[in-house]
């Protein structure tokens, strides 16, 4: 299948590229001075020149404290983007998938601690949340057969992430504060990546939760962090409030898969085993471990 991979520099397709790729698809992913995705038509030129029977869209702002400061930039991307992208895709009636985000569910679930189904009605928090979600709303008013596929707390292979942020801090030296009234569940981009292409070879058009099995916080998170690779660091939990990040964070944004069961598909891996196979296979946590 010959597929169209936007945002194929950013820390899911990265990945995911290079496992469509293995598993027999051709994947075009032009870079981002190649494509402007919010260039009026530049999308429906490519699809009508390249023939694609899928396109992936992981192109977003995804700086959620700087978009507090930057609300038209983000809101350039996450919904003018992913409205142009999806008119394209509904105009050349090519089925679209398009990434999403657990940050839509701001608000409260009907019942304390359960975990937020995708026919939840969202609540975002912040210019970050509240533009992914109308770039949802683009894609699904725009007519094209549509891959909805909202995830949570993501980490890559290459690139910044938290668990190498928590390692690199760790090997300073001195006491971690992380925060402990998050409450989400973690998932590897490989992970999410092997779903993915799952589900782009069906027609099952919908809206998806594809997250970690299981839930933390982001303090605990950080412990798992560093008692999987054996450093004693000390980590103080702290508040959301006493951290004192610019933007608004869901507090609960645990996400839950009912229609990705309703395929007949197991769950992601529990978010420990998936955060144990991610350490031992990243090269910078080997080199970081390494390192005197």
């Amino acid at each position: 299948m010959r597929i169209l991979l936007l945002g194929g520099g950013g820390q899911l397709g990265r990945d995911l590229g290079p496992l469509l790729e293995r598993r027999g698809h051709q994947v075009v992913a032009p870079a981002h001075d190649r494509l402007d995705i919010c260039a009026e038509g530049a999308v429906a030129r490519l699809l009508a020149a390249e023939g694609v029977r899928r396109v992936v869209n992981c192109a977003a702002y995804t700086n959620v404290d700087r978009a507090e400061a930057e609300p038209e930039r983000a809101d350039r991307v996450n919904r003018l983007g992913a409205q142009l992208v999806a008119n394209a895709c509904a105009l050349a009636g090519v089925p679209l998938c398009h990434l999403s985000t657990d940050f839509v569910f701001g608000g409260a679930p009907s019942e304390a601690g359960r975990a937020w189904a995708e026919s939840d009605p969202p609540h975002p928090l912040g210019v970050y949340a509240s533009t992914k979600r109308a770039g949802e709303l683009a894609c699904l008013e725009s007519g094209a057969p549509l891959f909805l596929v909202r995830t949570s707390w993501l980490y890559g292979n290459r690139g910044p992430n938290f668990p190498l942020t928590i390692l690199r801090a760790a090997r300073r030296g001195g006491v971690l504060r992380v925060v402990d009234d998050q409450v989400g569940a973690p998932t590897w981009t490989m992970d999410l990546a092997d779903a993915l292409e799952r589900l782009l070879k069906t027609e099952a058009f919908g809206t998806y939760h594809l997250s970690g099995g299981g839930q933390t916080s982001w303090f605990g998170f950080a412990r798992s962090v560093l008692d999987q690779v054996g450093l004693t660091t000390a980590v103080i939990p702290v508040s959301t409030r006493d951290w004192g990040a610019p933007a608004p964070r869901p507090s609960f944004s645990v996400l839950r898969a009912d229609n990705w069961r309703h395929l007949g598909e197991p769950p992601l891996p529990d978010w420990e085993d998936a955060l144990r196979r991610y350490l031992g296979s990243e090269p910078a946590v080997t080199r970081l471990l390494a390192d005197p």
